[in-house]
């Protein structure tokens, strides 16, 4: 029986089990020995799978075990289930029967009853086993159907709490969604070696006035996928063969990101869309004004040939550029562009290395221009699009920049609606979707825009909103926990926000008060004076009521999940103390696991009939089931 990897000895060694710290490790199972001598403790249960009787009859007989039922799933005639254990949430698969199977560490009991470690390596085998036998399969994210050009991509802001709430909405809608989506390396863990080792950069956050190290939300990008799996089997989602995707969004390249450029590939391995942000290595470069300069290093950038097809593909689809603008262009954006196309074989090849299907290897692409500098011209898309078609990097989504600011609606739809057009229109010219970064908060009516402008050829991203509506579900709670979880989260930015808006630093403190002025003015106060001394500006805020609209909440309440004892000084603290801190989420009350799903649920739903997925009828069926659930097992039952 193989022994605990490094980080699953560290887990286990600080007490961060799966059940209520998940996915942290790359692995679903943390000790895998306690759990086959649980299995070995209730085999005589178990062993009634093999004469036909009900999963659900068998699993409820066991006492230190929980057989999902509906993860039941077949290869060719070997039937496999999720097992885990209630103390810890270690988790493998079990079959009956002496098959030979492709995995490794496999322990048997008895002669029949075979136990699946759910390493990260098996995760791979059991990916090329259940694909091979079964093209359709939906067992695990795949690149296919409408996801190649309509996407709503879903933040994992709270990893397996949300994901029941997305293959809720999957379910009752019959579509589509990237049902996993996060940045990497900013919110997730590329490699929990380098966590572990304490190698993780620092990475500036300038409206708090200081650094915060990656992955602040405490998940490895391995364990996201691990668990994102698992959890839509558990369930039973797959019985619906409703394809799902997982975006590696924000996948950074050049810049300090090429010296980990291979653990950030591995570690977004089973991703389905890949979004290329060339912002890293373009933030070292400038565009050049000077008509000498600009000849010179174009001269010694540029490949001639790309620029020759570049200029041909844009007069080809009858685009007119400045040919001194397409220089300029070009040679700016040369450097990241090519690091790019590196990247992108670096993706395909670990996918034909381990992936046996054209099914399993294939993947979804994005370039994110939405981080060069200004708002995204109809002139800059052209150019980059055509330099990736000449590159022979074909894109199925590009997100420019059109002035989306976080977390709030566009003011203008008429302007929003004259941009998306302009910018779609040479999109379409190249049979690429638009891509809508910073999606979150928008209004009903920005969400119809950018489905009518698009002809329904886009993709909105999300992930801010999911935080929020956490903060809205645990603000409703009844349970004593849940409502001290609440209030410690609540003080929390509020001590962030008064500790800003008295900074020394000047965009700090900035910040904080424009957020502090927009929660005074939301509950009519008066903000005159307000920032007289610390002792004024804690006292107004005291007198508010905890709500997870006030927008400084809003603005820091990401940074608390991994924040050490609570405190503001111990920010994205990946030691004990973080995952401590992290636990206390994952161990809420079924209610407010209700309160959050259907709030994700309901927001989801939102978005697909305001952006045109879904018609009224669906909308009004699902809202109508939505809203009728009492108890949390009721809306996971709907699953499947």
């Amino acid at each position: 029986m193989a022994q605990p990897s490094i980080i699953n000895a560290y887990l286990l060694e600080n007490n961060i089990r799966i059940q209520n710290n998940p996915a942290v490790s790359p692995d679903l199972v943390l000790d895998f020995k306690g759990l086959v001598e649980e299995i070995a403790e209730e085999k005589a249960a178990l062993l009634k799978l093999k004469d036909n009787s009900k999963a659900d009859a068998v699993s409820q007989g066991l006492k230190k075990l929980i057989l999902w039922p509906k993860s039941k799933f077949e290869v060719g005639n070997t039937t496999f289930y999720l097992i885990e254990s209630k103390a810890t949430g270690d988790s493998s698969l079990i079959t009956l029967g002496a098959e030979s199977l492709p995995f490794e560490n496999i322990e048997v009991i008895d002669g029949s009853l075979t136990v699946i470690p759910l390493y990260w390596s098996n995760l791979i085998r059991l990916k090329n086993v259940v694909q091979e036998n079964d093209r359709s399969s939906t067992i695990f994210p795949k690149a296919e159907g409408i996801l190649e050009h309509t996407s709503l991509g879903v933040g994992a802001r709270f990893t397996t709490l949300h994901w029941p709430a997305v293959a809720w909405s999957m379910k009752q809608c019959n579509l589509s969604m990237t049902a996993n989506q996060n940045s990497i390396p900013r919110e997730l863990v590329y490699d929990v070696k380098a966590m572990h080792e304490d190698r993780l950069a620092q990475v500036p956050f300038p409206f708090i006035g200081r650094n915060v190290p990656e992955g602040h939300q405490g998940q490895s990008v391995q364990g996201m996928s691990h668990a994102s799996i698992m959890t839509y089997l558990k369930y039973g989602f797959h019985n619906n063969r409703i394809a799902w995707g997982f975006n590696a969004d924000h996948q950074p390249i050049g810049g300090r990101f090429d010296s980990i450029e291979n653990e950030l590939v591995e570690g977004s391995l089973f991703a389905t869309y890949i979004t290329y942000d060339l912002s890293p290595e373009l933030t070292q470069y400038n565009t050049i004004d000077d008509d000498q300069e600009l000849e010179k290093e174009f001269e010694q950038t540029v490949d001639k040939d790309i620029y020759a097809k570049v200029l041909e593909i844009l007069k080809e689809k009858s685009i007119s550029v400045n040919e001194t603008l397409v220089k300029k262009l070009i040679t700016y954006l040369t450097p990241a562009m090519n690091k790019m196309q590196k990247r992108d074989k670096l993706y395909t090849k670990i996918r034909e290395d381990n992936f046996t299907t054209a099914a399993g290897r294939k993947f979804f692409k994005e370039l994110s221009i939405d981080e060069l500098p200004g708002q995204t011209t109809t002139e800059t898309l052209a150019v980059c699009l055509a330099m990736a078609e000449s590159m022979d990097v074909k894109f199925n989504y590009v997100a420019p920049n059109i002035g989306f600011t976080k977390n709030f609606p566009y003011p203008d739809n008429d302007e929003l609606q004259k941009k998306i057009v302009a910018l779609y229109e040479i999109a379409e010219k190249f049979n690429i979707s638009f891509g809508f970064h910073s999606g979150s908060g928008k209004s009903a009516e920005n969400y119809a825009v950018i489905g009518k402008a698009t002809r329904g050829n886009f993709e909105v991203k999300t992930s801010g909103r999911y935080t929020y509506e956490m903060g809205k579900a645990l603000s409703e709670t009844i349970y004593p926990d849940d409502k001290k979880l609440w209030e410690d989260w609540y003080n929390f930015t509020k001590d962030l926000a008064v500790e800003g808006a008295f900074s020394d630093n000047e965009t700090q403190r900035k910040f904080a008060r424009e957020f502090i002025e927009h929660a005074a003015n939301a509950e009519n106060i008066d903000s005159n004076g307000i920032f007289s001394s610390i002792e004024s500006l804690r006292n107004a805020l005291d007198s508010l009521k905890p709500s997870p609209d006030h927008m400084f909440w809003f603005e820091y309440n990401f940074l608390f999940v991994l924040a050490g004892e609570g405190a503001t000084t111990l920010l994205g603290d990946h030691s004990s103390k973080g995952y401590v801190q992290r636990k206390r989420f994952y161990s809420i009350s079924d209610e407010a696991r209700l309160r959050y799903a259907k709030n994700v649920a309901s927001y989801l739903l939102f978005l697909t009939h305001t952006t045109g997925l879904i018609s009224d009828t669906i909308f009004n069926n699902a809202s109508k089931k939505l809203n009728s659930y009492q108890q949390y097992d009721h809306l996971l039952t709907d699953i499947s």
